[in-house]
């Protein structure tokens, strides 16, 4: 069988010599890059550094471990507790608005930026994946990955086990059911559950 090519969203510039950018550029812009880069690797053991600090602080006080994550986050809001363990890529794409608390466990795989809003409730064991892969056999060989970003909007309540996916926006006051799978936008004001995640109610 013929592998088919890449179509034109995931088509990308690794394959064009006068691309002078980084890996961390590529990614940076959404392309198709390579994770197998010393650059990127640096960061992410600078970020699981942090990671392990921040649960020996978070166990002197929320305050001292909100110090850490400072220089972990690329943004901390004001107010906010987030219970370690907490599991994250570089932590510098990760962004957490004022009066947030998330519960214990959260994994925010920020390869493109994770946005998340105000008063924001996240359950224990969340995941955050912004990661794609192709679906191109010829590229997965090639080691090559993207990905979009995850935006949560204010005053959002997400239940303990879901999933959201790459590219995903859940606007403000909605409500994700435990253990849903979240692959596509969930509008304002709504309860959305399942696998896939469906909308079944306004608020």
């Amino acid at each position: 069988m013929a592998i088919k090519a890449p179509d034109k969203e995931n088509r990308m510039s690794h394959d064009n010599p006068t691309d002078t950018r980084s890996q961390l550029e590529r990614m940076q812009s959404g392309d198709l890059y390579t994770a197998d880069d010393e650059e990127l690797a640096a960061e992410q053991r600078s970020a699981y550094l942090l990671m392990r600090e921040f649960d020996t602080q978070y166990a002197v006080s929320i305050e001292a471990g909100n110090k850490v994550l400072e220089k972990l986050l690329g943004s901390l809001g004001n107010n906010v507790n987030i219970r370690p363990p907490l599991y994250i890529d570089y932590g510098r794409f990760l962004h957490v608005g004022d009066d947030t608390f998330i519960n214990y466990g959260l994994v925010a795989l920020d390869v493109a930026p994770i946005t998340i809003g105000r008063n924001v409730k996240i359950g224990t064991n969340v995941q955050l994946l912004t990661p794609t892969h192709p679906v191109e056999p010829e590229l997965r060989w090639k080691r090559l990955e993207a990905a979009k970003p995850i935006v949560i909007g204010d005053n959002v309540w997400i239940g303990s086990g879901t999933i959201v996916l790459a590219g995903v926006t859940v606007g403000e006051n909605s409500v994700i059911g435990a253990g849903a799978v979240v692959t596509k936008d969930v509008p304002a004001n709504v309860v959305a559950v399942g696998n896939p995640a469906k909308v079944v109610r306004q608020i």
